[in-house]
């Protein structure tokens, strides 16, 4: 993470409120506390940006039963409507931060901006839990989902959850899913070019940050080239569900969207990408206060309702 510097006036003038006010929760030097302090923190942060649930967004907690554990869900449904799909929702934090309640709002916005059911997941978190414990819960939650309901599945995930989004796509493809909805992820690029090094001290996320959590996350010996750890790391992008990847500007991976994209558009999917512009990681957050950032959001809710409802509307 980084002050201002070459970005002050690269961002949206209107971001420069949010960032501060992340940097006032939780400030770049925290990376340096154990993870348990780390927790406490962004938690407190979640909570003050919290925006409440819209009306008519009904909420149920559950677990998903897996291998010597059962994995939080929390079910979104809108009150009155029947869905179209379920969007299986994989929530950021770098693989170490984040729960239920970390992205809530979010959730129960996609649930009523699109009319569709989420089901947003608690995967484990590193280091307790190292890779491909994250994975393997992504896996077992998209296989309930998949059991439970005869709903089409929506993928969608945004930064550490755009990866395993991305990861499950990759793992199940040819069935089930309908379509996936990246937002800002990191899938394993190319760390010598591209967004890697124009904005590799971004305001938010530094090359620094992306490197330790994923020390954190990785096993002894854990291989780079291992596509449920780094999905661009794998050898074949055919049979992927439709496609849609969208970053910002000003993020080190960026480059991850892009290239995520034109390798599925090579081996004849279907796949988009949108950078968007002064725009930083985590804008997510940003959307009631940063008009660029709400108009991101509305991006973002359109592609997951165009995809559920099986609809392509990306040249």
């Amino acid at each position: 993470m980084t002050g201002r510097g070459k970005y002050e006036t690269r961002l949206d003038p209107a971001l420069w409120a949010y960032i501060d006010a992340v940097n006032a929760w939780y400030p770049p030097e925290i990376i340096g506390l154990p993870i348990d302090k780390q927790r406490e923190v962004y938690d407190r942060m979640c909570r003050a940006f919290h925006q409440g649930r819209p009306p008519g967004v009904k909420v149920s907690d559950g677990l998903v039963a897996a291998s010597g554990h059962g994995i939080p869900i929390r079910h979104y449904q809108l009150v009155g409507k029947a869905a179209r799909a379920m969007v299986l929702y994989f929530h950021g934090g770098g693989f170490i931060l984040g729960n239920l309640d970390s992205h809530d709002d979010i959730c129960a916005e996609i649930c009523a901006g699109t009319g569709f059911d989420v089901l947003s997941v608690d995967y484990r978190l590193a280091p307790e839990h190292v890779h491909p414990a994250a994975f393997n819960d992504a896996m077992a939650a998209f296989a309930w989902a998949a059991a439970a309901s005869d709903l089409p599945i929506v993928l969608c995930g945004e930064s550490a959850g755009g990866n395993l989004a991305a990861a499950v796509a990759q793992a199940t493809r040819r069935r089930a899913a309908i379509g996936q909805v990246l937002i800002y992820p990191g899938l394993g690029g190319d760390e010598r070019a591209g967004s890697y090094v124009e904005h590799a001290d971004a305001p938010l996320l530094s090359v620094g940050d992306i490197a330790f959590y994923r020390d954190v996350r990785s096993a002894k010996r854990q291989s780079p080239d291992d596509p449920t750890f780094s999905p661009l790391r794998d050898s074949d992008f055919s049979g992927l569900p439709p496609t849609v990847i969208i970053s910002a500007e000003c993020d080190p991976l960026s480059s991850d969207g892009e290239a995520y994209r034109d390798r599925i558009v090579a081996a004849g999917g279907k796949a988009w990408w949108h950078e968007e512009t002064r725009l930083v990681h985590s804008f997510l957050r940003a959307r009631t206060t940063v008009p660029a950032a709400a108009e991101a959001f509305g991006r973002i809710v359109a592609a997951v309702a165009a995809l559920g409802r099986g609809e392509w509307p990306y040249l």
